[in-house]
């Protein structure tokens, strides 16, 4: 659990860099923006202004979701963190449908430019800042299986497209004098960004659901297949359950009917160990066995040293994925 308390506290240290680049980065538009007179970066301004709110709101969760267990909270804080997700996702849908509003307005009411080469410049730099910071976001965010870096990096990403998309019209503006391109690229990034924050609501209202994460059930069941035990004679009825970074694990282990309550517990132990080593070590998991029936004998390979057997044992079964998730013992 050290290792939990160590990711969180490094979690928390990061998002306060986010939030903290993300002022700075926002003044830099603003700057820009009163330097050029453009919409289209002040546009960029104020979703940069969304970066700065839902980031704050981020690091409030991930501060939260870092306390300890209480009474009223036996599984932890954790679900704060889909929480800020959705407020994230959302504001990005929102600056997505401002930029395309701000940008239809501007093909109707051009506005005129000027100092187009320092705007350029100062939006440029906070663009490759932005992308950056978003990248290592989220691959922290990964690596640590938290909801909230991750939306926070994409936010962060997907506002450096779009000022990617905004530096391409300013730049051809600047070569060529026609305003209405500085319109039209930035509709079609902020319908990109409109996208993306569709995508990371739909991932923090799965996960508020709990919605089966299928990509990790594949993984966990690929490796207790590959590191099965003898006595491990089935594993159904396995679910994932998320709170933040946290993940709770129950199935249902089928052990040999004789064995004794010490006995099944060293077997249910040996499963957490190999879960937590190889998926992730802050993992809990909660483990109830059920003893071995007589239809168990034809697939358990306790061939030599089970002296109450009751069928010729006839093959090894792989555990199937679509069959270790339901209420179902493998057989033949």
């Amino acid at each position: 659990m050290v290792f939990g308390k160590q990711n969180k506290s490094e979690n928390i240290k990061l998002q306060i860099l986010v939030v903290a680049v993300g002022v700075v980065l926002l003044l830099a538009k603003f700057i820009a923006f009163f330097l050029t007179n453009s919409n289209a970066i002040l546009t960029d301004a104020l979703e940069s202004i969304i970066n700065v709110v839902a980031g704050g709101f981020s690091l409030y969760s991930l501060i939260l979701s870092a306390r300890p267990r209480d009474e009223n909270h036996p599984y932890g804080h954790g679900k704060i963190e889909f929480i800020a997700a959705t407020l994230e996702g959302s504001l990005i849908l929102v600056a997505g449908a401002i930029i395309i509003f701000k940008s239809v307005y501007n093909l109707i009411e051009p506005v005129a430019l000027q100092q187009l080469d320092t705007g350029i410049i100062l939006v440029a730099v906070a663009g490759l800042v932005n992308y950056a910071v978003g990248y290592v976001t989220v691959s922290r965010g990964r690596q640590s299986k938290s909801m909230v870096l991750q939306a926070g990096g994409k936010h962060l990403i997907s506002d450096a497209y779009s000022t990617a998309g905004i530096l391409v019209g300013l730049v051809l503006i600047y070569l060529t004098g026609l305003v209405w391109l500085d319109s039209v690229v930035a509709i079609l990034f902020g319908a990109i960004i409109c996208v993306t924050g569709a995508r990371i609501l739909r991932a923090s209202v799965a996960g508020i659901m709990d919605e089966a994460d299928y990509e990790l059930l594949k993984e966990i069941v690929q490796v207790l297949n590959e590191n099965r035990r003898e006595n491990w004679i089935d594993i159904h009825n396995l679910r994932v359950i998320k709170y933040g970074t946290t993940l709770h694990i129950d199935c249902h282990l089928t052990v040999p009917w004789y064995l004794n309550v010490l006995e099944a517990h060293d077997e249910v132990e040996a499963v957490a160990k190999v879960v937590r080593e190889k998926i992730d070590p802050s993992i809990e998991l909660f483990i109830h066995t059920d003893p071995c029936l007589e239809r168990s004998c034809t697939i358990c390979t306790k061939i030599d040293t089970c002296d109450v057997r009751q069928r010729p044992f006839k093959a090894r079964v792989e555990w199937e994925f679509d069959q270790v998730i339901t209420d179902r013992k493998h057989s033949l």
